[in-house]
């Protein structure tokens, strides 16, 4: 398909696109006519297809495809109302799947709306990622801050671990780090937040600046003392995940953080080369 072609096409596509609540969607009566069918009862028949696959895929079918009125202007500019229907990204890839491929409009649609999806997915993943990886930031920082502290009260490295430790146990339901470690499967040799979800992350966060703020503010000095400052505030913490039916310990682990930006970044160079091969 000659790259002018293309650059047309995807002008038309994009040009009809509207935003509802955050979401991209396009009209069905509009893409019948993107897709190059004349005849609208035609087209339904590719749209119910389309609506097959979805519930094949294990979606639900209103979440993609929405039946809506609309009215438009006949002669002497009275109006009546038509059917239509507004319809995802997906939606649209999944229509484009099920037609004639032997229109140049639907070869092109199978690829942009596949593209494009993808490029959604991606997005999305780079912003869970993003949230996670500044939770981490914060907590490798108040952490960093709380040895500090520790060192300067008489506190060694071991003695930090050991407080860490039963800070997670306040806040994991009596587990400590290690046995959190097996309950998610953690490596020994990797921090334990790199699999946590966001919210778990967070919290262990806000418990540990909390320490760090009492810690300074009532000069407290000794293991025993700021052990049981971090106590206390882990078990406030989870008291309150608590009241929002949110049990940090049963929650699922999350993918390795590292892994995730690498399967990310892999993901962003596939699609550039998919996108280039189909100019």
């Amino acid at each position: 398909m000659e790259s002018h072609v293309v650059t047309k096409l995807t002008k038309n596509f994009e040009d009809y696109a509207y935003e509802e609540e955050g979401i991209d969607i396009w009209f069905a009566r509009d893409l019948k006519n993107l897709l190059g069918y004349e005849e609208w009862r035609n087209f339904l028949k590719v749209v119910e297809k389309a609506k097959k696959s979805c519930i094949t895929a294990g979606n639900d079918v209103v979440d993609h495809f929405v039946g809506v009125n609309k009215k438009v202007t006949v002669g002497s500019d009275a109006e009546r109302e038509i059917q239509d229907i507004m319809l995802t990204r997906y939606a649209c890839y999944l229509i484009a799947q099920n037609g004639d491929p032997r229109k140049e409009e639907i070869a092109f649609a199978q690829s942009y709306f596949a593209v494009q999806t993808r490029k959604q997915e991606i997005i999305e993943q780079r912003i869970a990622l993003k949230e996670r990886f500044d939770a981490r930031e914060k907590l490798i920082q108040s952490e960093t801050e709380l040895s500090k502290l520790l060192y300067e009260r008489d506190v060694n490295d071991s003695g930090f671990a050991r407080i860490r430790s039963k800070g997670d146990a306040a806040l994991f339901g009596g587990k400590n780090t290690l046995q959190m470690k097996k309950k998610l499967s953690v490596p020994k040799n990797r921090a334990i937040a790199d699999f946590l979800p966001t919210v778990t992350i967070a919290a262990k966060n806000f418990a540990t600046e909390i320490t760090n703020f009492n810690v300074k503010k009532e000069a407290l000095h000794g293991e025993k003392n700021i052990t049981q400052e971090h106590v206390r505030n882990n078990t406030r913490v989870r008291t309150i995940l608590l009241e929002d039916d949110i049990i940090p310990e049963n929650l699922p682990p999350e993918e390795d953080i590292k892994k995730l930006e690498r399967r990310i970044k892999k993901g962003d160079a596939s699609l550039a080369t998919h996108s280039k091969k189909k100019t």
